[in-house]
């Protein structure tokens, strides 16, 4: 019997927008906080991820944040959140945002922060075979010297697997501008870092945001549903090549859009803007990977071949060597083929 849901759900894919301190299991976080004396908004599992809105939301995601202290405790929320969509969505490859300062208050070094993620990624890797790659996350609350003064550690401590510099949270008004960052996007740029930013995701954002990311020099952009309000950015970015790291649950629990045919994301792919799936804060947000494909595509009406599109563009939008973005491309092909005959 033909089943499509359960083929969207098993191709092979790569994620290139998911937070770490937005993927940790409620009952590890609980456990976590207890341990190191960490205030939760509830020590209650079910209830630990229930908030109304983007504000409520980073309340939560910051206190989760602060209950990952240990070396260990990086290892192990990697290794969970990886393993999770391994399992629930088939992924192979991904690009992982971490925030080093969402940590510094509680006395975490750099280092420690750095090399438990590293230990969690390669754990997964040798045990289920899912290779990840890192982005370090400009936490926009903060000031943008401080901005600069990670990405200048980033440089001077240099990891095989940090590969980009991007960001999280919102200015101290509750924006995105991104532009307040172009210094730090400079000093990344210059010392070999892709960069990515968060624009045209929240309700106060605008167009202009997305093209202040473009100016940054950004050919990828996280959310970008705004861009829509001017077809003259919509233009510049479908002509640039420019990858949307799109998030549909995520988008629908936090700013209401959920009749998914009209949902911006949508209305992206049909104005010819390349786009990815990705599940953004998946644990806190209650989706997976395998979830954005088998339940957002139907409902937006995409056909099995958009869906394999918008898969092998996370192949092609990462940042990979292009001799390994190739012959992963090769792999996905295959095996979409081979799943296609056994479900479709």
């Amino acid at each position: 019997m033909a089943d499509p849901v359960e083929y969207l759900r098993r191709i092979p894919k790569v994620e290139l927008h998911c937070h770490l301190e937005g993927s940790v299991r409620a009952e590890t976080a609980v456990e976590l906080a207890r341990r190191h004396s960490v205030t939760l908004p509830t020590y209650e599992p079910s209830e630990l991820y229930d908030f109304d809105g983007i504000v409520e939301f980073l309340v939560a995601y910051v206190a989760v944040s602060r209950s990952i202290i240990d070396r260990e405790d990086f290892a192990r929320v990697t290794y969970e959140s990886l393993e999770d969509q391994v399992r629930l969505g088939n992924l192979r490859y991904r690009e992982m945002f971490f925030n080093p300062t969402n940590h510094y208050a509680d006395g975490v070094s750099y280092d420690t922060c750095v090399d438990g993620v590293i230990d969690g990624i390669r754990a997964a890797e040798t045990d289920l075979g899912v290779r990840c790659n890192l982005i370090v996350a400009i936490n926009k609350s903060e000031p943008p010297a401080d901005a600069v003064a990670l990405v200048e550690q980033v440089i001077a401590s240099p990891r095989d697997e940090i590969i980009g510099i991007g960001q999280d949270h919102l200015t101290p008004d509750n924006l995105e501008t991104p532009q307040l960052f172009a210094e730090a996007y400079e000093l990344a740029k210059r010392n070999g870092l892709n960069i990515t930013a968060h624009a045209g995701e929240i309700d106060a954002s605008t167009s202009a945001d997305v093209a202040a990311a473009l100016d940054l020099g950004c050919l990828r952009v996280d959310h970008g549903y705004h861009i829509l309000d001017d077809e003259a950015v919509v233009a510049r970015a479908r002509d640039a090549g420019v990858v949307f790291t799109g998030c549909l649950h995520s988008s629908a629990l936090l700013y209401g859009w959920d009749d998914f045919t009209a949902h911006p994301i949508r209305t992206m792919i049909a104005e010819g803007l390349r786009m990815t799936f990705n599940t953004d804060d998946p644990t806190m947000l209650n989706t997976d990977l395998g979830k954005e494909y088998a339940e957002g595509c139907p409902k937006m009406g995409l056909t099995n071949e958009q869906a394999e599109e918008i898969a092998l563009t996370g192949v092609d939008a990462s940042w990979l060597p292009d001799d390994e973005k190739a012959e992963m491309r090769e792999e996905f092909l295959r095996e979409m083929a081979e799943l296609r005959s056994a479900l479709l």
